[in-house]
Formats: structure tokens, sequence, C-alpha cells
């Protein structure tokens, strides 16, 4: 594969799947991370790529105007003018399309949105890629923090092939820095969107270049293979607890009358009203006037153990 062009396709049938944000936005960190020259394809006829790569003030990533049936011959010309990435956007709901431009990836990447109705348009698309045998990953985009559906898309597209082991979540930044032809790393490089769009490229980096490598021996001489355990997993707490405690609110056991709690014993004065105060010193409380009427008093005494139960 030296001296040949990768080939990304982004596809998916469901409209509306992020993949023409999510393929921008790769395109843009594979330069930025010296992975380039890229070139962007746009098969998509709403033209959305191209009418974002026009807003552009940076002529790079370039962009090139192919058609389908003429693809693999551009992509030849495209790597013998020294492109070393294709990022291919594709259209939704066209199955002949897409599977004329799966045939020339070397990677497809799938983004799909955690809900029911992403997950029931995948099955099409799936097909497609296994039936060309193209390597796939999923990219679970548009998720919302801590959603416990999140991780059960994830779960469920591992059934049918690899899932990035990173999230793109919805944040208004991500998709807003589209309208000027930026992505959201140019926007904020220090914002979350931008560190999950970063790793996300360095995710597929990695992938493509193990593709690349001619003798599975090379690998040997290649870094280790880079992990995401910080982005993925969430550091213990101190103490560990299992649960939290707000800076400004005291613990349980700190609060007064913990101790005595049970024993009988008395609970502690009230403390005296401040000066500041506007409490008139009047506990108007209601007092206990035991069970409802008709109905056991079940309470437990002083003197009963908690956890027990004691029959007459």
């Amino acid at each position: 594969m030296a001296g040949k062009a990768q080939v990304v396709v982004f596809a998916s049938q469901k409209g509306g799947s992020g993949k023409t944000t999510v393929s921008a936005h790769m395109a843009v960190q594979a330069e930025v991370s010296g992975a380039g020259p890229v070139a962007l394809i746009d098969t998509d006829p709403q033209g959305s790529m191209a009418k974002w790569w026009n807003a552009r003030s940076s002529a790079v990533p370039a962009f090139a105007r192919i058609s389908v049936p003429d693809l693999g011959r551009d992509i030849k010309l495209l790597s013998e003018a020294g492109y070393r990435l294709i990022i291919i956007d594709t259209p939704p709901a066209v199955t002949s399309t897409i599977a004329e431009v799966i045939t020339h990836a070397d990677l497809v990447v799938l983004p799909t949105r955690p809900s029911p109705h992403d997950l029931r348009a995948v099955g099409p698309t799936v097909d497609i890629v296994q039936i060309q045998a193209k390597p796939l990953v999923f990219v679970i985009n548009s998720a919302t923090a801590r959603a416990r559906i999140t991780g059960e898309t994830a779960v469920a597209l591992s059934q049918h092939g690899t899932v990035a082991p990173v999230t793109l979540h919805h944040r208004v930044d991500f998709a807003a820095s589209m309208i000027d032809g930026r992505t959201v790393g140019e926007v904020s490089e220090t914002s979350r969107s931008a560190s999950e769009v970063a790793n996300l490229w360095a995710y597929l980096d990695d992938r493509l270049m193990r593709m690349r490598a001619s003798d599975p021996r090379d690998m040997l001489d290649r870094p280790p293979r880079s992990t995401f355990e910080a982005d993925i997993l969430s550091p213990a707490t101190a103490g560990m607890s299992g649960q939290e405690v707000d800076d400004d609110e005291d613990a349980l056991e700190d609060q007064p009358g913990y101790a005595l709690a049970g024993t009988g014993a008395p609970p502690p004065p009230e403390p005296a009203a401040s000066a500041n105060s506007n409490w008139d010193g009047v506990d108007r409380r209601k007092a206990d006037s035991g069970p409802p009427p008709g109905k056991p008093d079940r309470r437990r005494t002083a003197h009963q153990p908690f956890g027990r139960r004691f029959t007459a």
C-alpha cells in the first residue's frame, strides 16, 4: 500500500447522523496532525461538504470535484499528485452510490447517534460493508453525557463491528463551528469537543498506520499502541466512599447529634439565635402525637437494636 493514498469513507443511510460534520473534522485534524496532504470528496448531491469548504479561509484540506463513476480514476490521480489521505462523504439513503464508493475504501467509518431510529438504520450499511469485506469502525456521535443509552448503543454496535473508544458528545460548539467553514478545534482548541475530535483522529490514524504496514513485523519498531483510559474511565474519588459530599455541606457523621442517634440521649440544645437572624426563638414544629388513629406504633425504641424484629 506504499505510495497509495488511503481512502476513508464516512457512510450511513440514516440522514442526520453527522457524517459531514465528523468527516470534515477528521480531515482538518489529519492536516493538523501531519497526516496530510488531505483531499476531501463530496458525493452527496446536497453538497453540504462543498458549501462548508467554500466558506473556509484555509486552503487545506483540499477539495476535489469528482463524479462517482470516475471515482477510481480520480483517486489514482490524487495519489499520483501526492495526497496521502482521501476522505469521502457519502449521501444518505442511496444504496447504489454508497456501495460504489465503499468499493474504493480502505476504512469505512459509520457515525451513529445513540437512538433507536439510528440503530434500526445501521443494518443495510453494515451489510454492504461486510459483503465487500471492508474494515468498519462505528463512531457514536451526538451522545448525551452519562446517558445509559450511550453505553447500550456501544454494546449493540459491537456485535457488528469495532466501536471507536472515543465518543463525540452533543455540544453546541461542535456543530456551530461548521457555520463559517471552521472546525471546533479551530474555534476553541482547548474545548472538550476539540479534545474528543483529536482523540478520535488519533485512534483512526493508528488504525490506518497499522493497515499501511507492509510486514506485520514492522509494527515491532513502532511506538506502542495508544490507549484512551484517561478519556473513557472516571478516576476514583478520594476515600472511595461511594457517595460524594459537597464541599459546602457537612458529612452526616459530622452533623450535631449523629453520635447520639439510637442511644436514647436527648439531642444537643439548639444554638442561640444570632443577632442577624430573623428567628424569634419559638419552635413552631408540631408535637409528636404518635401513630395515626387505629395504627400500631412501629417506631424503634431506644433499647431495640436496629435491624431486628421483636414479637410480643
